[in-house]
Formats: structure tokens, sequence, C-alpha cells
């Protein structure tokens, strides 16, 4: 199945040139501290200062201009890659943890037990995403960890409800009833027969997920509640540009074209995938 999914995944170009270049983006960010330091390709620290070149445009020296404090700007962006990335995955792997099990116990055992993770989603769900976040992020000192955790326990309701969905589905079926008829423990027929059978329309979710983590965290970093100061990222450098909007243009123009472009690139890959496991496409 898999094999015919990537088959049908690779007849798009956007989306083969979207996966290319968030894997460009990653590579990038994993190697952002060789890649942008003292005496590097970008001979420039992330947090190193010079206000002789305060708010000094793109040019030989500094390729995408300085901030307020004379930082580099391609610096800063590469190192915030490292931020939005991070945030996004790991987010997006405590949703899929947290949601996996959450829905696989409520599809498989049903009854109560699929009453109470219900009730739970629906209580989730009720409050707005965005306050939710800035409520849990408030509560506790803004850092990088606080966002990953209050992002990836926000986010399980949708993989839970796909997950407790396909259980429904595939419990019923021949091979889950012949392996609860020999014996099997519970645990086993989750984890071994009836999880890897529901997955797939969680990893479609996923690669949303990280899209809407990544947006959520340049959020938090614009509105002052995202990575301590002095960390670099997206977010944090539109923040600072809000106040030179009108004489530094390249502080808007380049967060906002890797945040619009890293976001759209993995929503490019999640509706494509989602098209390609689609059993009665060609």
């Amino acid at each position: 199945m898999w094999q015919v999914t990537w088959r049908r995944f690779c007849r798009s170009r956007l989306a083969v040139a979207a996966l290319l270049y968030v894997g460009a983006v990653t590579v990038v960010a994993i190697a952002a501290p060789l890649i942008a330091n003292d005496h590097a390709i970008v001979p420039f620290a992330p947090t190193a200062t010079n206000l002789a070149h305060r708010l000094e445009g793109p040019g030989a020296l500094h390729r995408f201009g300085t901030d307020d404090l004379g930082r580099d700007v391609l610096s800063r962006m590469i190192h915030g890659a490292r931020v939005s990335l991070a945030v996004g995955f790991t987010a997006t792997l405590i949703s899929l943890v947290v949601g996996s099990m959450l829905g696989a116990l409520a599809g498989y055992y049903g009854g109560a037990v699929d009453w109470v993770v219900s009730r739970l989603i629906e209580i989730v769900l009720c409050f707005p995403f965005l306050f939710l976040v800035l409520g849990i992020v408030a509560l506790f000192r803004p850092s990088i960890w606080t966002i990953m955790i209050a992002l990836g326990l926000t986010m399980w309701t949708t993989e839970a409800r796909f997950i407790r969905g396909e259980f429904l589905r595939v419990r019923e079926m021949e091979f889950a009833q012949a392996a609860k008829a020999s014996g099997a423990r519970d645990a086993r027929i989750i984890f071994r027969h009836l999880l890897p059978n529901a997955i797939a329309p969680v990893l479609v979710s996923a690669s949303f997920g990280v899209a809407s983590a990544i947006l959520t965290e340049s959020a938090l970093s614009f509105l002052g509640l995202g990575v301590a100061v002095p960390m670099a990222s997206w977010g944090s450098i539109l923040s600072i540009a809000q106040r030179f909007i009108d004489q530094a243009w390249w502080l808007v123009v380049f967060p906002g074209v890797a945040i619009f472009t890293t976001v759209a690139a993995f929503n490019i890959i999640g509706d494509r995938f989602r098209e390609a496991l689609d059993p009665t496409a060609e």
C-alpha cells in the first residue's frame, strides 16, 4: 500500500517540490550552528549585536539586513527555523501519542471508555484553540518547551477522533476477530493488528498539524509569549518589525515569506498525501 501511495504522491510535481523544500529547511535548521555563527558561512551569531549597523538594509555584508539592535536577520532566520520546526514536529508528536492512545482506547473498548473520551474531546473543542494555548502558556513561564507541551496537549483531539473512527471500523474485521479468538491480549491486538491499519488518516492529519503548530508558535512569539529572548524565531522577528515597518521592510518580508512557504509546503504535502491514500484514486 505504501509503495502505491508513494507513486501516487510523486505524480504531483508541486507536492514533490514541497517535500524537497521541507527537507531543505530541515537540513538548514539542523545545521544552523554550522551555517550561521562566528566564522561560519554566515559569519554572524544570531544574538550578536552591533548598533553601528542598526536597521541596515540587505547588502553584501548582511544579505537579509539587520534588526533594531544590529543583529543579522539571515542568521536569526536560520536559527529561527530550528525553533519553528522543533515546535512543529515535537508538538505534533505529542498530539499523535496522546490522541492515538485515547482514540484507540475509545474505539476498541467502546461503552463507558468511549463515552468518557468523547466527552473529554468535546470539552477541549469547546475552547478556541489559540486562546486555550495562550491560557496555558500564560500560566507558566514562556519557553520553547512550554509551547511544545501546550500545543501537543491541545491538538490531540483531531488525531483521537480519526483513530477512534478507524478503530470502530477495523475492530470488526476478520483479522481482528481472528486475533481475539486466538487468545491475544488486548494490548497486542491494539498495537500489533489494529493501529497499523488505522494510522494512515492520522499521518495525513499530522502534516496539517505541523503547519498549524508552526503558525501558532509564530503567533505566540509575535505576541511576546513565545521563546525567551534573545532566542531567535520567525515570529519574534515579525514582532520587532511592527515597530519599524515603515523603514525596515526586510524585517517583515523575509520572516513572513518563510512562515508562509513552510506552512503552505506542509499543507500541500498533507493534501496530496490524503489524495494518494484514497483507494478510489487511479
